[in-house]
């Protein structure tokens, strides 16, 4: 039922894109060169070529998890408060891109930092193609600015590293088992602003693989056992993720490849001082509109790293 409408949604774009186009060549007909019809026109071409381009992305998206929902982890790297207040930044980024895109989100798992920012964060972003479009997203991002935690202002350069890994929802066919002798489970009190009731009681949950070492948590929801099938969730999203990129290395390492190791690659500049930039080294996009991709502004990254990916793997 889920491919059907997808597939109901993707015919029903690429008719507005066609009925946009239609609408243009009937105006063109009616109304020939009078400059007044021009905006119109010009709108329906806009509006078509923007269709066609989201459908031209999507072609993109034939990977195994592609289609799924994206948990996003971010977390402090080198800058100290900075790096924490830039952690809080880049999550208020990824927030308002999904809202824009019309995906929902859910914040499970913050940890703040002593001054100010966060530590570290983890969240859904749910919608369709979202994995497929975040994945471009992993790796360190790196910002330049004039520090506001700094009594001399003098610039400072600061890291967050950002992981995305597919949803795995329960029930789905994937090569991951986890039994019940391979996890430890620990309750804490949230630390959230989550109301005294959340605040009182161990609802938090905190579940351990202990045969990866795999640790991941879940505060958000308001009872332990939510907590519980939310980190359940997570985890075994992680040790798919896992698999998968141990499968791929044992690939690459048969053909004779080196691929770089993308969590410790810089991937993004963020510099806001003595100009505004927006640089990703990976496909050489750049902007100065610094403070509208902070907004949410991210597709002109995406984009290229998807065309980039697909020719590499063409």
């Amino acid at each position: 039922m889920k491919e059907l409408a997808d597939l109901r949604e993707e015919a029903g774009r690429m008719d507005a894109a066609e009925r946009a186009l239609r609408d243009a060549r009937e105006m063109l007909e009616l109304f020939g060169d009078d400059p007044s019809a021009a905006p119109e026109v010009d709108a329906n071409i806009e509006r078509a070529g923007s269709i066609l381009d989201e459908l031209e992305m999507a072609a993109n998206f034939d990977g195994e998890f592609d289609s799924h929902g994206a948990i996003v982890s971010i977390f402090a790297g080198a800058g100290g408060v900075d790096a924490a207040d830039w952690t809080q930044m880049l999550l208020r980024m990824y927030l308002r891109w999904a809202d824009r895109k019309g995906f929902s989100t859910q914040i499970v798992d913050e940890s703040p930092a002593e001054e100010a920012g966060l530590k570290s964060v983890t969240f859904f972003v749910r919608g369709r193609n979202v994995y497929g479009m975040l994945e471009s997203e992993r790796g360190v991002h790196r910002l330049v600015r004039l520090s506001p935690f700094d009594a001399a202002h003098r610039r400072h350069t600061s890291f967050a590293a950002v992981d995305v890994i597919p949803e795995i929802e329960a029930g789905e066919n994937v090569d991951v088992e986890i039994k019940p002798d391979d996890i430890r489970i620990e309750t804490f009190k949230s630390g959230g602003a989550g109301g005294q009731y959340v605040n009182k009681t161990e609802s938090a949950v905190r579940v351990i693989h202990i045969p990866t070492n795999t640790i991941v948590a879940s505060q958000q929801e308001r009872s332990q056992a939510q907590n519980r099938e939310v980190a359940m969730n997570i985890l075994r999203a992680k040790l798919v993720q896992r698999a998968a990129e141990e499968r791929d290395a044992k690939l690459s390492e048969l053909r004779g490849e080196r691929q770089a190791n993308e969590w410790g690659s810089q991937i993004r500049s963020y510099v806001l001082q003595p100009y505004q930039l927006v640089k990703d080294h990976r496909t050489n996009v750049e902007t100065g509109n610094a403070q509208g991709v902070l907004d949410g502004d991210v597709d002109p990254f995406i984009w290229p790293y998807l065309q980039q990916r697909r020719t590499l793997h063409a």
